[in-house]
């Protein structure tokens, strides 16, 4: 495998067909606009982009190009949101009314890395409000309304460690947390419908199986520990566990492949991407104006 100091050796060589950006936010767009003009199909990181418009740019510039175009939403494969995806597909909880989903670390150091200096595209809410929207926009679709409050929490924090946000879609509210000084976390996801409650404790493993040296395929790859099994609790008071899927991140590149080699579907459609990044923006709206801004 040969490697180039600069992307423009990678862009011009003909034995490349994918480039994968996986870099600083802010740089998203220029080396993914470099890729699909130089005729690659591209994965981009999450957050695709810093802005709708580009993001509109991109999607359409992929299309007039035949390209396909792709951003690595991971989280839509931990074994949690599997689980919870077909629980809701099920009926079991019936018609959702509140859904919690909490992203929460303690990591009391704000460390000295890009994403936590003031720079465009810095901050929690770029990073793991990216995953939390994307999932919520994928069970209850577009919002009718965005509520958000961003704080700086830690000493010495540039940018914002902490978040809730709120999308209203309508009959149903989610409601999505992330904080950087959280000791002790509370459930993952609390999904309540007219039928039942889901609750979820626990990450998904594979990002930590990751930084150990574990690979996809290797014995117990994505499978969650029993403790950290959901439990459903029905209307009439009775209880179950709810084992958890096994983690996929892998069906991304899997999935990639399928639409390079066959010209199907990416897994995650770049106008898909799109919609978090709007969501975002109106997130940032919200905070800086102090109200709900109403997309109706």
């Amino acid at each position: 495998m040969r490697l180039d100091d600069t992307p423009q050796a990678m862009l011009d060589d003909p034995a490349i067909a994918l480039v994968v950006v996986c870099t600083p936010n802010a740089s998203h767009y220029a080396l993914a606009k470099a890729a699909l003009q130089a005729g690659k199909h591209v994965v981009v990181d999450k957050p695709f982009v810093l802005s709708s418009a580009e993001g509109d740019e991109l999607a359409a510039l992929a299309r007039d190009r035949g390209l396909r175009l792709a951003v690595y939403q991971n989280r839509r494969w931990d074994g949690d949101f599997l689980t919870l995806r077909r629980t809701l597909e099920s009926g079991e909880l019936g018609a959702v009314h509140t859904y919690r989903a909490h992203f929460d670390r303690y990591a009391p150091q704000v460390k000295a890395r890009w994403k936590e200096q003031a720079q465009p595209g810095a901050g929690v809410l770029w990073d793991l409000g990216s995953h939390l929207i994307d999932q919520a926009l994928q069970l209850f679709g577009k919002p009718h309304a965005v509520t958000a409050h961003l704080s700086t929490q830690r000493d010495g924090a540039q940018v914002e460690d902490a978040f809730e946000l709120v999308l209203d879609h309508g009959g149903t509210k989610a409601v999505l947390h992330a904080g950087a000084l959280v000791r002790a976390p509370g459930p993952r996801y609390q999904v309540h419908g007219t039928l039942g409650s889901f609750v979820k404790v626990g990450i998904d493993p594979q990002e930590d199986a990751l930084k150990a040296g574990q690979r996809p395929g290797d014995a117990g790859w994505g499978h969650d520990a029993p403790a950290n099994y959901a439990t459903v609790t029905r209307a009439d008071g009775s209880r179950h566990a709810v084992e958890t899927l096994p983690g996929a991140y892998q069906a991304f590149y899997q999935g990639m492949y399928d639409a390079i080699a066959e010209g199907g579907d990416v897994p995650v459609k770049a106008e898909e991407a799109v919609d978090v990044i709007r969501v975002i923006e109106h997130a940032l709206r919200s905070h800086r104006e102090r109200r709900t801004i109403d997309l109706t």
